[in-house]
């Protein structure tokens, strides 16, 4: 089973904060030293996140970044049209990005700014789990007035980052111009934190924009309060055409139009860190969608692609990763 997309529409437009990421590794003592709690996202400024930079143990690797960027990058190394909506600063910083995204498959639709590009440190500690401290800088910049038909054309599925809900009048500008296009819109919840401070917002979107939503097992308990995956993800897909349910290294769940589709996860459940595993999931299973994939077979796309960026400190898979996605694909498809 699988979705149908009108005809002549190719493209996956990810629209969110364009990011840097700073990643460092630490231990929990770090964490809580700052008061963070593990496996969220701060909000942070510019000041704080310096400070907390001077105080790793070690300068952090610096990569770009950001949910839905990391996400278009993801489609756009899989071999598909792949645009990216954001606002970056007019620094070295933004034309890093800027350039990284042409590099890897990626239409840059950016904005500019006169502000920084905005940037995020992930600590990572030793069970891989990353909590992340925002500096949005120019990524906050981003204006409702901005956003026109012109960001979504051709595009098949529209996929907006769960952080956007922190700006109520872009995302609903950002919703209203994709529905107008005719896309399919994909909502990613993001974090745990983000779904309890949007609750309002996301009870007035669900219903009447979002086709596709996309939860791990936090962010789908913060949304319905239920445990029980099988019942949170039915919670999940009252509303939407299909709704995803990460467990994981026990894999995956879909559910659409009353059938669960349930998705393995891959290797043995260890991650090097799992910077980026939602998102790269996004990817594949996004892309597996636009061209006319089955469930489960975009699923497993989706899968292998979390998985492969587990494998290494960062967002970024490496090419053999990517060899190895599309030997995985070629054998599904």
């Amino acid at each position: 089973m699988a979705i149908k997309i009108d005809e002549g529409r190719t493209a996956i437009v990810c629209v969110g904060s364009a990011l840097v990421d700073m990643l460092a590794g630490e231990d929990d003592g770090f964490l809580e030293a700052v008061g963070a709690a593990k496996g969220g996202m701060t909000l942070v400024d510019e000041a704080f996140i310096d400070g907390l930079v001077s105080r790793a143990s070690n300068p952090p690797t610096v990569v770009s970044g950001g949910s839905a960027c990391n996400t278009a990058v993801g489609v756009g190394c899989l071999g598909g049209a792949a645009r990216f909506v954001g606002k970056r600063g007019e620094d070295k910083l933004g034309d890093v990005l800027e350039t990284d995204l042409v590099s890897q498959g990626v239409e840059p639709y950016l904005f500019k700014s006169p502000s920084p590009t905005g940037r995020v440190l992930s600590v990572i500690t030793p069970d891989a789990q990353r909590t992340m401290f925002t500096f949005l800088g120019a990524a906050a910049e981003m204006e409702p007035g901005e956003i026109t038909g012109k960001c979504f054309a051709a595009a098949a599925i529209v996929h907006v980052e769960g952080y956007l809900l922190f700006n109520p009048e872009l995302m609903m500008a950002v919703l209203k111009a994709a529905k107008a296009s005719g896309a399919r819109i994909s909502l990613d919840l993001a974090s745990f934190n983000v779904v309890e401070d949007s609750r309002d917002l996301l009870n007035q979107i669900v219903s009447d924009y979002i086709d596709i939503l996309i939860a791990n097992e936090d962010e789908a308990f913060a949304y319905t309060g239920i445990k029980d995956e099988e019942s949170s993800l039915e919670n999940l897909g009252a509303e939407v055409e299909i709704a995803v349910l990460k467990t994981g290294a026990r894999g995956s769940m879909i559910l659409s139009h009353g059938e669960v589709t349930r998705i393995s996860a891959l290797g043995d459940g260890c991650a090097v860190d799992t910077t980026g595993a939602g998102d790269l999931w996004a990817a594949g299973f996004l892309f597996g969608l636009v061209n006319g994939y089955s469930f489960e077979t975009s699923g497993a796309l989706g899968s292998a692609c979390g998985y492969e960026v587990c494998q290494l400190v960062g967002a970024k898979v490496e090419e053999a990763g990517w060899q190895r996605i599309k030997k995985l694909l070629d054998q599904k498809a």
